[in-house]
């Protein structure tokens, strides 16, 4: 399959260098990411799509999308599909696929879970909104950079997915951030709380799979110093879709949104950007209940 991909960063480029693994011709295009070994590079976005039977792209945010997509969707043949796999919000998913589906695309908003990780292991889950068509078509694809592909309905269903998903996230790392430091005040050993915590009512992904105290469960970004598996921005930029989300149609996220003011003032005010989101662990055991 012929398949153009936009967007070669952190995530593009492991997710691209799989597809050229597997034997799929791949062109890609960014305009300050170097190319992936096997990747025959573009001079823009438009040479990128024309021709190409799948479009994926990987972009930092919605009003970057809607700016591709408008450079890219003239120049793609009828019948082939864009496959968006950045988290934005949901109302440029929409809006992007309808503008593809007007031009006789297929289109799909496919977020991912599994970090920088999961793209080079290719073990990323998709979560997928779009036609059954268009999932059909991506759906080798999907196999090939990911462990797991849930179609969740329709345009924008992906987005909703992984923004629900993610304020789950942030605010269950900062409750076991919470309860390390706590422990370590009452003179609980770490390794002990994790033993009971793991196995008992209170487990968790943060706790089981991605424990923020180094030397403790599984190797995590804890372990090397808190260098981003999942960068603090990005935990913040998540959460900020996420009550984007709730104020759009009136629901009430109340922990969502305490979690969204803690990781902005880690990020911003801080010393949270550049690191893991889950060095909200080192933050929180360094404050009293002053928070001084």
């Amino acid at each position: 399959m012929k398949i153009g991909f936009i967007g070669l960063g952190n995530m593009g480029a492991p997710m691209a260098a799989n597809l050229v693994r597997a034997g799929h011709e791949v062109v890609g295009f960014d305009p300050a990411a170097p190319m992936p070994d096997g990747v025959s590079p573009a001079p823009d976005a438009a040479a990128v799509a024309a021709g190409a039977e799948v479009v994926i792209t990987m972009l930092p945010n919605g009003q970057i999308l809607r700016s591709v997509a408008a450079e890219i969707i003239p120049a793609m043949n009828a019948g082939a599909v864009l496959c968006d796999c950045s988290t934005v919000d949901v109302e440029s998913a929409v809006a992007v696929a309808r503008q593809a589906q007007d031009r006789g695309l297929g289109a799909l908003d496919a977020p991912v879970s599994g970090g920088i990780g999961g793209a080079a292991a290719g073990t990323l889950t998709f979560m997928v909104g779009g036609s059954d068509s268009a999932f059909a078509t991506v759906g080798p694809l999907f196999e090939i950079m990911g462990q797991k592909a849930v179609h969740c309905g329709d345009a924008g269903a992906g987005q909703a997915a992984k923004i629900c998903n993610n304020m789950i996230l942030g605010a269950t790392m900062i409750a076991t951030c919470e309860a390390f430091a706590l422990a370590d005040k009452l003179g609980l050993d770490r390794q002990k709380m994790f033993d009971v915590v793991s196995t008992s009512s209170g487990y968790s992904w943060s706790m089981n799979a991605y424990c923020p105290a180094p030397g403790v469960g599984p190797t995590s970004p804890a372990d090397n110093g808190y260098k981003p598996g999942f960068a603090a921005e990005l935990m913040l930029k998540d959460l900020r879709l996420s009550q984007q989300a709730a104020e759009g149609v009136d629901a009430a996220t109340p922990m969502g949104e305490l979690a969204t003011r803690l990781y902005a003032e880690f990020v911003e005010d801080g010393d949270g950007r550049g690191r893991d989101f889950s060095a909200m662990l080192p933050r929180l055991a360094g404050q009293g209940r002053s928070r001084s």
